[in-house]
């Protein structure tokens, strides 16, 4: 199988069940952004620190790969001919959403509480954990817009917002771990 088709090239691409449609459409904007997050993710598990960290973005990895399967599918194309999901093996369930929740309980009990705004930085890792915050935010966004024209599972954006809770925490986490200065915001008078 070769890499390149050609049928992208007057600007058109295929979703799930073969529907063609701009490469600028709402619904390639929003898993395109969440493969966009995917690798920003990888970037960060490509840092050095806690393993289970890295083992957690995995696990994340996984979920948004299945994010964008659901996101690239038109409702129309949900169920094959023959009755069948065509997601059937896939979706994000209720316990991918505990996980993400467990995980930021438990950076937060080993962290000082949170007083003040603090600016992105201090330290590579935690810059990384800031940029994908943000992207997974404006992934969430465009997955809400999308459901304003378009039903899009509920679970899938409410994943998507856990996410960006996750990625906070855990750059707040990675700053304490790795003795990052954390600079506050101080808003001018």
């Amino acid at each position: 199988m070769k890499i390149y088709t050609k049928t992208g090239d007057t600007g058109t691409t295929a979703l799930f069940g073969g529907t063609r449609v701009p490469k600028d459409h709402i619904r390639i904007e929003s898993y395109g952004t969440v493969d966009e997050l995917n690798s920003h993710i990888g970037l960060i598990r490509d840092q050095e620190f806690n393993a289970h960290y890295k083992d957690i973005l995995i696990e994340i990895q996984d979920r948004l790969f299945t994010v964008g399967a659901i996101l690239a599918t038109p409702p129309e194309k949900e169920v094959l001919k023959n009755g069948e999901k065509r997601l059937q093996n896939l979706g994000i369930i209720e316990s991918d959403i505990e996980l993400l929740e467990k995980e930021i309980d438990a950076m937060e009990e080993a962290l000082p509480p949170m007083t003040h705004f603090v600016l992105p930085g201090g330290h590579t890792t935690v810059s990384y954990c800031h940029i994908a915050r943000c992207v997974c935010r404006r992934a969430e966004r465009l997955a809400v817009h999308l459901d304003h024209n378009e039903p899009v599972a509920e679970i899938a954006i409410k994943y998507l917002n856990r996410l960006s809770d996750y990625l906070f925490v855990l750059a707040r986490k990675l700053s304490y771990d790795l003795n990052a200065e954390e600079v506050k915001w101080i808003p001018r008078k």
